[in-house]
Formats: C-alpha cells, sequence, structure tokens
C-alpha cells in the first residue's frame, strides 16, 4: 500500500517553512524529521506513525485510534501508529504533528 499522498500534504502544511524539518520516504512511507530525527510520517500502512516520548507509549495507546508500532514483529516504545480516523480533521492531525515533532527536536540534533 503506497502513502496517503493528501495526509503527506497535510502534514507539510502543518510543518511547511521550519528550517529544521526535512522529508524522507522510508518504511513504506513519506517521513518528516526534524533536527534529522524522524518525528511523524505518512504511513505506508494507512495513516500516520508518530515518534513520541517512549514514557508515553502506554498511555497514548488508551487513546481512540492509536495501535503499537511494530518493527519486524516487535512493538516499538516510543513510537505509535494512528488511524486515518483519527486525524481526520486539522485540530486532531496537528495535535500529533505537534507531538512528533516536538520530540524529535527534544533529542540530539544529528549532522
Amino acid at each position: 500500500m503506497a502513502y496517503d499522498e493528501d495526509l503527506a500534504r497535510r502534514i507539510r502544511e502543518l510543518v511547511g517553512g521550519a528550517a529544521d524539518v526535512t522529508e524522507r520516504r522510508m518504511f513504506g512511507g513519506l517521513a518528516f524529521l526534524a533536527g534529522g530525527s524522524l518525528a511523524v510520517a505518512a504511513s505506508g500502512k494507512g495513516g500516520l506513525m508518530v515518534r513520541v516520548e517512549p514514557a508515553e507509549t502506554d498511555a497514548l495507546l488508551a487513546e481512540p485510534g492509536v495501535g503499537v508500532f511494530e518493527m519486524r514483529g516487535r512493538p516499538l516504545d516510543g513510537w505509535v501508529r494512528v488511524d486515518a480516523d483519527a486525524v481526520r480533521t486539522t485540530a486532531q492531525l496537528e495535535a500529533w504533528v505537534q507531538r512528533g515533532v516536538g520530540y524529535a527536536r527534544s533529542l540530539p540534533p544529528k549532522g
């Protein structure tokens, strides 16, 4: 499944113009990196992939439309998958994008 180009456009509109945000195709989707760290992505499996504070992962999984992000069959703390229905409005998407970008910016910058 290809990533949702409309979702990628909506993300781009929210982070557009930020000097530290770049785009890169990865994981079958389109990722947005802040300071060189992956922040959020329009997932190739649909919906959104968001980087979050690892200690918040379990609490975030209780929110509607939020699921475990797995890499090679293993759940990863610090990452969540958000269903497309849970980011239908601009306010919903903006909250997740801000969370991902904010956490990525808290990490040491990458060269």
